[in-house]
């Protein structure tokens, strides 16, 4: 699946008139849709930045939570070039990818994701139990609010396994969205307009010089 973004931007590049006048309100109509889904992305990023804080731990002030979520440079965004899970690690990084996922129509995978990850550090055998079923009613089961694509094999074995849940019940299913967002999603954000614009360096103005 295409993004929404390359959508928006290969339908507005579609050539509608040969003469160089067109051609030029062509160019700003392109300019001008770019800048609007950046700032769309913008937006969907503190959204997510701004709701991304654990849950159960208590807030601490708006200056550790700002700290927490700092831009990052140029060279640390290149980073999340290098390996998935270079991007996954930064908090700033896994809430761009979640705003992009969104602009996919496909975020149940990293919630899903995200989902596993913190069940599998719950101590508790009632709260595994509880969490157990959450994720099954939310992501699992037929027709579930934010289902994610498995194969049947595998949501019948998680079934069975929810009945006497332990931290492994989902490992499967986990790994094959993993394995689903590495290969497709992760390369298409890589390749965002909002990914390139952060990994830009700022350029440094000179002042011309006196003749």
């Amino acid at each position: 699946m295409q993004s929404a973004m390359f959508l928006a931007v290969q339908h507005d590049c579609s050539p509608m008139d040969k003469s160089s006048g067109s051609g030029h309100k062509s160019e700003e109509k392109r300019e001008k849709m770019k800048r609007t889904l950046l700032k769309d992305w913008k937006t969907r990023l503190s959204y997510f930045l701004q709701n991304s804080s654990t849950p159960g731990k208590p807030k601490t002030g708006k200056k550790s939570k700002q700290q927490a979520f700092t831009k990052p440079s140029p060279e640390e965004a290149q980073l999340w070039s290098e390996a998935f899970d270079e991007l996954l690690a930064s908090k700033y990084g896994l809430a761009a990818f979640r705003a992009f996922l969104k602009s996919e129509f496909c975020e149940e995978n990293i919630e899903f994701w995200l989902a596993c990850e913190d069940f599998k550090k719950t101590k508790s055998p009632q709260k595994l139990s509880s969490k157990a079923r959450k994720i099954y009613t939310d992501f699992i089961e037929k027709e579930a609010p934010k289902e994610i694509n498995i194969d049947f094999q595998t949501k019948t074995l998680i079934a069975q396994n929810i009945q006497d849940a332990t931290s492994g019940c989902f490992t499967t299913a986990q790994k094959r969205i993993y394995s689903l967002m590495e290969n497709n999603s992760y390369p298409r954000f890589l390749e965002s307009e909002f990914y390139q614009d952060l990994c830009k360096k700022p350029q440094i103005a000179t002042e011309p010089h006196a003749t």
